[in-house]
């Protein structure tokens, strides 16, 4: 430390010391008053991530996610429903409809398409990368939110993943909106009540998106921090507690009591099952406890040095620098690693689950790098241009040719010939074929589970003509097995396939597209009688 202090200055209890170790020698650094917009930096925070984001919107839909949220909207459109979501014709209850809902009036200005399906997720990559320098400039000052808003707009593991059609970029703007509202609520030491009421709002959209998740990120590095930094931030009371509780349940209520009206199901389903089971005894996407460290890594590459950088600091002399980050940038470091260490005890894992940290994460840096020199670093601008530039060619090149080779629609005339009649029962077995369904403009597509399959070809007989969408490599040699002698395959198509351009092309997009192996069309070699 730069002075020696006092001996009763010094926490006298063990609890005392984190705060000691938050205030007095990691987060030291003043705030930079100098928090005014730039014209020059807004134009960059509009136009740089709008040339990521939008020119390439309209290629194939990947299978399952994609999928499944273009053709959720599609048949809540078809159908007049905006109630209840479904999929297939069955009541889908596993996530809130406001991203349907958003993607379904995308649908009605645009027209049903890829691109107007991903045109949500777009914007709502692009409104967080405006929150946070707009916003976040107030608690870091200007410098430090360009920065940080430069770093979330070439973060691949940000930017190439929540533009795709996922639910988790609209969560990630709510919960960096509520996060960022909420600060500036409290953190001149008296409520704002304004910036309370945004942030409430905000979290309550979220919740709409996908659950209580965007509560659940919000408030304990909120409350931390109020004690890390020694009550230097107001007192959350009771009525403000009320208060954001009432405007998170008036968002949602209308809803919620909707679909627990028509479908009382839904409750146990989703609130139990979809979040504290899928926490506390997960079943599905189990993944080790380090999961998500080499994800961060690989998702913020370009700029790596500097991540590295910045710990490195915290660890090395602390207190004596004059570049010490900022209290705010102790709570967004605070905010972005919660968010980290939250899924990584969840034993259920996707790489999309850590969206949310990108943008805290980001503004930690940001506030880092206007503090210290590589604010001036040529290596600084190279690091973004490097960044812009992979993910423009990965972007506007790779992914739309990866997604057209892995795509269930590569063989479009094969598949519209077989499954394109609507007389015909088309069924698949074991998974869903969503954007087979999304390019017929079909909704009922019948999944047959693995414990169905004797049941489904029992069906079979009663009708002139199946068609098996088979979506597992082995998948054609169990329908096989299974098949009947009453039955006959009339036609199977092979999907496996070679790119022609190499072997390494091969193993990249896979022996059989993403989603859809084989086709089968059987017919009863004699209808038995009714």
């Amino acid at each position: 430390m730069s002075a020696q202090l006092p001996a009763h200055r010094y926490p006298q209890t063990p609890t005392g010391w984190l705060p000691f170790f938050f205030t007095r020698l990691l987060f030291t650094g003043a705030a930079d008053p100098r928090t005014a917009v730039r014209f020059r930096s807004l134009l960059l925070v509009l136009f740089l991530p709008a040339t990521l984001v939008y020119p390439t919107l309209n290629y194939r839909l990947l299978e399952p996610d994609e999928g499944r949220y273009a053709q959720i909207p599609r048949e809540m459109l078809a159908a007049g429903d905006w109630l209840v979501p479904r999929l297939q014709g069955m009541a889908y209850l596993d996530k809130p409809p406001l991203f349907y809902w958003l993607v379904a009036w995308s649908y009605q200005i645009f027209g049903i398409s890829e691109a107007a399906a991903r045109l949500v997720p777009a914007i709502a990559v692009h409104l967080t990368i405006l929150v946070v320098y707009l916003l976040g400039r107030r608690s870091l000052g200007e410098r430090a939110a360009l920065w940080a808003a430069l770093l979330l707009t070439v973060s691949p593991g940000y930017l190439g993943i929540a533009r795709l059609l996922l639910l988790d970029g609209l969560l990630t703007l709510w919960v960096t909106l509520s996060m960022v509202c909420a600060f500036e609520a409290v953190r001149t030491g008296r409520l704002l009540w304004g910036w309370w009421w945004a942030a409430a709002v905000a979290s309550g959209l979220g919740f709409l998106t996908k659950g209580p998740i965007s509560e659940v990120l919000l408030f304990p590095p909120l409350l931390a921090f109020a004690w890390l930094s020694r009550g230097s931030t107001a007192r959350i009371g009771m009525r403000a507690a009320v208060g954001f509780a009432g405007v998170v349940l008036l968002v949602n209520a209308p809803w919620y009591l909707g679909i627990l009206l028509k479908q009382p199901e839904f409750f146990s389903y989703f609130f139990w099952q979809h979040n504290v089971l899928r926490f506390l005894q997960p079943f599905d996407h189990l993944q080790p406890v380090w999961y998500y460290f080499p994800i961060l890594l690989g998702g913020c590459f370009p700029f790596l040095v500097i991540v590295v950088s910045y710990f490195r600091q915290h660890l090395q002399s602390p207190g004596t620098e004059p570049s010490r980050a900022s209290l705010a940038g102790g709570f967004w470091l605070l905010a972005g690693c919660w968010c980290v260490l939250f899924f990584s005890c969840s034993g259920s894992k996707l790489p999309t689950y850590i969206l949310p940290a990108y943008p805290p994460l980001c503004l930690a840096l940001g506030d880092y790098i206007a503090r210290s020199r590589w604010d001036s670093r040529w290596s600084t601008r190279l690091f973004v241009t490097s960044g812009v530039v992979f993910l423009g060619v990965a972007i506007h090149l790779f992914l739309p040719w990866y997604a057209y080779w892995r795509s269930p629609m590569v063989e479009a005339a094969v598949v519209e010939r077989l499954a394109g009649d609507r007389t015909v029962a088309v069924l698949t077995y074991p998974r869903n074929v969503d954007s087979v369904a999304f390019a017929l403009g079909r909704s009922d597509l019948q999944r047959v589970r693995s414990t169905e399959l004797n049941q489904a070809l029992v069906d079979s007989h009663f009708r002139p003509r199946t068609v098996f969408l088979l979506t597992h490599q082995h998948s054609f040699a169990v329908f096989q097995q299974a098949l009947p002698s009453s039955l006959r395959v009339v036609e199977h198509v092979s999907l496996r396939r070679h790119t022609g351009w190499g072997c390494w092309a091969d193993r990249l997009v896979g022996e059989t597209p993403w989603g859809l192996c084989d086709i089968a069309v059987i017919e009863p070699v004699a209808l038995p009688a009714r």
